[in-house]
């Protein structure tokens, strides 16, 4: 007590009895001022019949001020030997002032840990020049409207999605797509909004803004996922839920120890020893294990163009053994080229006029190339009279009176069209990794045209990564075994799957799965979506279709393989921090409850400590954004 320090006894002229009526005026508005939010929980839980982390402050704070309320207004009852028994107002009053300040730091370094969708929300200008009515004026972001159009000067961040109208520039699309060097745009191309534009300028109509523009869905995914919780957590929060009530037992038992042994009768050690058990234990570095360290854990992933739906997947990821990968897209550029025309009936002009023409109703990759390189040599193109698409094979369709099926091997074979004068041709193709698309005319084969996918360059290196990982890597496509194989040789796969038809990529994954194994799904495409949900985590390429990100569990922004890589390491990273932290959390309330039990904690040091230990605990998660994944 102050009473004991001789120089406060010069300093301080009050009695004892006035003293502590001083204190119980100080600590009174802190108790129920800034305290009071302990109170209330412990009170809402109370009724609940529950006790969590803030029920141990609120009970040990509370015992504390209460008996030092009594012992302060009715002295007489607990006087001994004329002697006035201690109060604990500033015991109470400095755990609340600790605890406060504990969780103070730790908002200031949690806030650190959401830095990533702070720097995504940066990226998107505040206002934009806008066109409207024949004028130019400056509106803010919130009144933006479809269809509007933006004049984006160089050195400005372009505000949303969009297509460009007039002009040309270079846009660093860095913070969005990972690539470093500066991509030109002109009429006709596509902006993304939260994009530097770097030297030109240009004017833009907007077409998607807010939560539906890419830059929206990418902050909507991690905020999603610093949400979360991992299954970890859970296990974390089943323990807290019988740790508690455990502690609070304890409290009580070591407070009537101290009252029935002889040589520890008094009341207020006993009080106490009660106060700095319920302070030790409380748990408040075990709350903050998990969710601090998820959300550096996905905020690092955002940085580094790796979007993770939540925490479940973060932890699941690192637990998967078996890749399957789809080959369009994503081992491929995803953007095939028409690399020979051979023809048994017409010249090739004819051949690929008949062909683009038909294909120009379709949407798929191969029909685009086709279309394209019609166009690339100014060829006009006719409206077809029918068309229908053979999901997995091909194209029917009725072009100037003619009928004419475009397709795989399959669909010249299911409508009798007989192929064996094309057999070299295609064996020839095939071997060199090109698709071969049959044409028939009238129920006979008039013609071949062969489409090649180029490998990304980074495909081989990133699949050797990942076998050196100790991973399975599976390949799955719709293409014949011949290019498969070619395919699969060039970038080191030695399982693959062939002439596998879109909802046949479901069962394939199901049945990888049945032999026990988690997979992970690896895809583009709009076929490649019922696999992506059906798999312990879908991964979608970043440059693929909406719908295949939409039921992913990971999105890769910059549609590299490499990063599935970096994904599974996150996620290691990740989990071993949450462990650490867990481990720290354990371990400290593990050594501190024995010696508070025993009479070797002082209240206020225990305060101290657990403050220090949740500090500790989030500085620990934010060590992983200085990680390298």
């Amino acid at each position: 007590m102050l009473f004991e320090f001789s120089f406060f006894k010069e300093v301080w002229k009050f009695d004892q009895a006035t003293t502590n009526k001083i204190l119980l005026i100080l600590t009174t508005p802190v108790m129920f001022i800034p305290g009071k939010r302990f109170f209330t929980i412990f009170w809402n839980n109370l009724k609940h019949f529950s006790a969590e982390m803030n029920s141990l402050v609120a009970i040990g704070t509370g015992a504390a001020y209460g008996y030092s309320v009594f012992t302060t207004l009715f002295p007489n009852l607990f006087y001994k030997d004329g002697l006035a028994p201690h109060v604990y107002f500033e015991t109470a009053a400095v755990i609340i002032t600790l605890i406060l300040l504990g969780r103070w730091l730790e908002a200031r370094a949690k806030s650190k840990t959401n830095s990533a969708v702070k720097k995504l929300l940066k990226l998107r200008p505040d206002k934009a020049l806008v066109k409207r009515n024949g004028k130019e004026i400056i509106l803010p972001y919130s009144e933006l409207m479809i269809n509007d159009v933006v004049i984006v000067k160089p050195g400005e961040n372009i505000p949303a999605d969009g297509e460009i109208i007039s002009g040309y520039s270079n846009i660093d699309e860095s913070m969005i797509t990972g690539e470093s060097m500066p991509v030109a745009k002109q009429i006709g191309d596509k902006v993304i909004g939260g994009t530097f534009n770097t030297t030109g300028t240009f004017n833009f109509s907007i077409e998607r803004l807010g939560e539906s523009s890419v830059l929206g869905k990418i902050i909507k995914m991690v905020e999603e996922a610093q949400g979360s919780k991992a299954p970890i957590q859970k296990l974390a929060d089943k323990i807290a839920s019988i740790f508690v009530p455990a502690v609070i037992l304890v409290a009580i038992i070591t407070f009537i120890a101290w009252l029935i042994f002889p040589q520890s009768i008094e009341f207020d050690r006993a009080l106490i020893n009660f106060v700095a058990v319920l302070i030790i234990a409380c748990p408040c570095a075990l709350g903050l294990a998990t969710p601090t360290a998820i959300m550096v854990g996905t905020g690092l992933g955002a940085s580094s163009g790796i979007l993770i739906k939540n925490g479940e997947v973060l932890e699941l990821m690192k637990e998967i053994k078996t890749i399957v990968i789809d080959k369009t897209g994503t081992i491929t550029e995803g953007k095939p080229k028409v690399n020979n025309i051979i023809t048994y009936e017409y010249n090739e002009m004819n051949l690929l006029q008949a062909a683009a023409s038909i294909e120009n109703k379709s949407e798929h990759p191969l029909a685009k190339a086709i279309v394209d390189k019609a166009k690339e040599i100014q060829i006009n193109l006719s409206e077809p009279d029918s068309f229908q698409s053979k999901s997995g094979f091909g194209i029917s369709a009725e072009l100037n009176m003619k009928k004419y099926l475009l397709g795989n091997e399959k669909l010249m074979l299911e409508n009798s069209i007989d192929i064996n004068k094309a057999e070299k041709d295609y064996i020839e193709l095939s071997n060199q990794g090109s698709t071969v698309i049959y044409i028939a005319e009238n129920k006979k084969l008039i013609g071949l045209i062969s489409v090649e996918d180029p490998i990304k360059e980074s495909s081989a290196d990133a699949i050797d990564a990942l076998k050196k990982k100790g991973l399975n890597i599976i390949m799955m496509t719709g293409d014949n075994d011949i290019v498969a194989k070619s395919i699969a040789n060039k970038v080191g796969i030695e399982n693959y799957f062939s002439n596998v038809l879109p909802e046949e990529k479901v069962n394939k994954v199901k049945e990888i799965q049945s032999q026990g194994k988690k997979v992970g799904m690896v895809g583009d495409g709009i076929n490649d979506a019922p696999a992506l949900a059906q798999a312990n985590v879908g991964i979608a390429i970043g440059t693929g279709t909406d719908i295949a990100i939409e039921t992913s569990d990971v999105t890769l922004v910059k549609g590299e393989l490499k990063d599935v890589l970096r994904a599974i390491n996150l996620s290691e990273k990740t989990i071993r921090a949450i462990r650490q932290n867990l481990f720290w959390a354990f371990i400290y309330n593990t050594l501190g409850i024995p010696l508070a039990s025993l009479g070797l904690l002082n209240p206020m040091i225990a305060a101290f400590a657990m403050a220090f230990s949740s500090v500790s605990v989030v500085t620990n998660s934010l060590r992983l954004k200085r990680a390298k994944i």
